[in-house]
């Protein structure tokens, strides 16, 4: 039993080729059905390492708990800013950057932080400026040309569906202008994603991300990687049905944006795969290898 992804890049000559094994799924049914819907919602965030508290919100809500929004806020504001000031740098050879003060309080000083300033208007301009952020995302833009590691899918609208669909936090601020004018430059690629999560961080800054209870029962709630996705029934108070999608899950369907961002990233560049992995941030562990001739 494996708890990691892998991937296998190899090259065709033209373009890199992926052979993606996920790992293997816990069996949740096993460990939740039967048990109290008050400890089955408890029990649910602690078995993942990772969005658990947005996964313990959906849980709740589904079942008609008391909410932790809170919670699952505070979570998605703490993996960016991991990301944006600790992990991306690194992957980037970039200096780390401490994490804002009260960070947890968001507001108008985490905006300021973000940007160096007020929120740009033009990527171009921001890029070369220096302020904030604009480091980082002009370390990605040189990294990656037009084209490279680009994904173009439909946005999310079924996320209990397992089909290709575009359930990230880029996809959740796709309508935002400085979103536009990165697709417009560079596609779908990773500086659209990495800009996405900085105005994902932005927004959650200033409000609190949605949460939804569907008329037909299901969960859709925000987190760090996308919407989490979740349906629940119980019986004489204890949990008879549980189903979920994660954002990873998109992530990993045949045809998703794992799939169609290493086929576009230029053989030559092989070296980036994991950057691109990273960036796409699957909620696994990931052991990548390659091919001698990738």
């Amino acid at each position: 039993m494996s708890a990691d992804l892998g991937i296998r890049l190899a090259s065709d000559g033209a373009r890199l080729v992926a052979e993606i094994t996920p790992p293997d799924p816990l069996p949740l049914a096993q460990l939740l059905i039967g048990r109290p819907v008050e400890e089955a919602a408890e029990l649910l965030p602690r078995l993942f390492n990772l969005c658990g508290a947005a996964q313990g919100h959906a849980a709740r809500l589904a079942l008609g708990l008391h909410g932790t929004a809170e919670l699952a806020q505070r979570e998605i504001l703490r993996d960016h800013l991991a990301k944006i000031c600790l992990i991306w740098p690194r992957l980037l050879d970039l200096p780390p950057r401490p994490l804002p003060e009260n960070w947890g309080e968001g507001g108008a000083v985490l905006q300021d932080w973000i940007w160096g300033g007020p929120k740009p208007e033009r990527l171009a301009a921001f890029l070369v400026s220096g302020k904030g952020v604009a480091p980082l995302l002009a370390e990605v833009a040189h990294r990656f040309s037009p084209g490279d590691a680009v994904a173009d899918l439909p946005p999310l609208t079924n996320p209990m569906t397992l089909i290709p669909q575009e359930n990230s936090p880029a996809g959740r601020v796709a309508d935002a202008p400085l979103m536009h004018q990165a697709e417009t430059l560079w596609g779908r690629g990773p500086l659209w994603r990495v800009l996405g999560r900085i105005i994902d961080l932005h927004r959650l800054a200033e409000a609190p991300l949605p949460s939804e209870l569907r008329p037909d029962g299901t969960a859709v709630v925000a987190a760090a990687r996308g919407a989490y996705a979740l349906a629940a029934d119980a019986e004489e108070g204890r949990l008879a049905r549980l189903a979920r999608v994660t954002p990873t899950d998109h992530l990993l369907v045949e045809g998703g944006a794992l799939d169609q961002s290493l086929a576009a990233l230029p053989p030559n560049k092989a070296e980036l795969a994991a950057l691109v992995v990273d960036i796409l941030d699957p909620c696994f562990p990931v052991h990548l290898e390659m091919a001698a001739n990738a």
